[in-house]
């Protein structure tokens, strides 16, 4: 039940309701541009249904577009605060989410980050590799652990490769299809660098939407091709070859929001990085280069 002193210092009921329902160390506020977005309603669904038994609780959100966020919110049992403070108030750790618009994540990140709590950005990271980086240290300066990744991170190819050993990979394709290029594009590469490594040297790109694919040069002769589909039947998929073998898997994206938010706990729960920043920086390197009109020409490097 919600205290005398909670009510009268205007906490919402259903936020301290839910709080109160959670372990310490385990209450994730969300924090988004428009929280009407398929991220928030998957991962919320995942916290609340399979994972529900893991003890982490959404206990609230902050939106920069409050008036879209609250209706939608309402709907789902969630409370939206007008100010990061009063949430901060009820959180142990932050979701930074706003998938589709990643130009928001820095000024999401300098609300949350001086809490200096453990925090998660949504793919994509960031617009521009500059971005990502002031970032990665603004998270520094607070100490709060910080990582980003797209869901495609967490999928049967990367345990393949777990078994097979990342030393033994040699060439990575990867498929993706998506609304377009700037928004989805992310996943295959995530697909990518997350069997490779963060070694990526240089990059070259033939074509642009609808149909792009880039060809990325690792160190050691490795590589990876990666094919972005806009608007087309294509599933999510890559091969992977080895000194031995080349082998195809398409992704079974019916568990893959409910493994990615699996993830995310593992993070909450450790407090510190599960996901090598180099590889998130590789992942930002790659986006931008393919950016670049002289790759359409020649590789360029990373």
């Amino acid at each position: 039940m919600i205290s005398r002193r909670e009510f009268l210092a205007g906490v919402p009921l259903a936020a301290a309701a839910i709080a109160a329902q959670a372990a310490p160390g385990k209450r994730i506020g969300f924090v988004d541009d428009n929280l009407d977005n398929f991220h928030a309603r998957v991962y919320l669904e995942a916290l609340r249904g399979p994972l529900k038994e893991r003890g982490f609780v959404v206990s609230g959100a902050f939106a920069l577009q409050q008036e879209k966020s609250k209706a939608w919110a309402a709907k789902n049992n969630l409370d939206v605060f007008g100010q990061i403070a009063e949430l901060d108030k009820v959180v142990d750790v932050y979701a930074v989410l706003a998938p589709s618009t990643p130009k928001t994540h820095e000024e999401l990140c300098d609300l949350v980050l001086p809490f200096g709590k453990t925090t998660f950005v949504d793919k994509t990271f960031a617009p521009d590799v500059a971005t990502a980086e002031r970032i990665f240290k603004k998270a520094d300066q607070h100490k709060a652990a910080l990582q980003s990744s797209s869901a495609l991170r967490y999928t049967a190819v990367q345990k393949v490769v777990q078994e097979l050993g990342r030393d033994q990979v040699r060439h990575v394709v990867a498929w993706c299809p998506g609304g377009s290029y700037d928004e989805y594009a992310v996943h295959a590469v995530e697909l990518a660098v997350s069997c490779l490594g963060p070694d990526a040297q240089s990059l070259m790109r033939r074509g642009t939407d609808p149909e792009s694919q880039l060809l990325i040069n690792y160190s050691g002769g490795r590589t990876a091709v990666i094919n972005v589909y806009i608007k087309r039947k294509t599933p999510y998929a890559a091969s992977i070859t080895t000194a031995k073998e080349s082998r195809y898997l398409e992704v079974d994206t019916k568990p893959l929001f409910v493994d990615a938010a699996s993830a995310l706990l593992d993070f909450f729960a450790a407090g510190k990085e599960q996901v090598d920043r180099r590889e998130t920086m590789a992942v930002m390197k790659i986006l931008e280069a393919s950016r670049d009109p002289a790759a359409l020409e020649r590789f360029v490097k990373l």
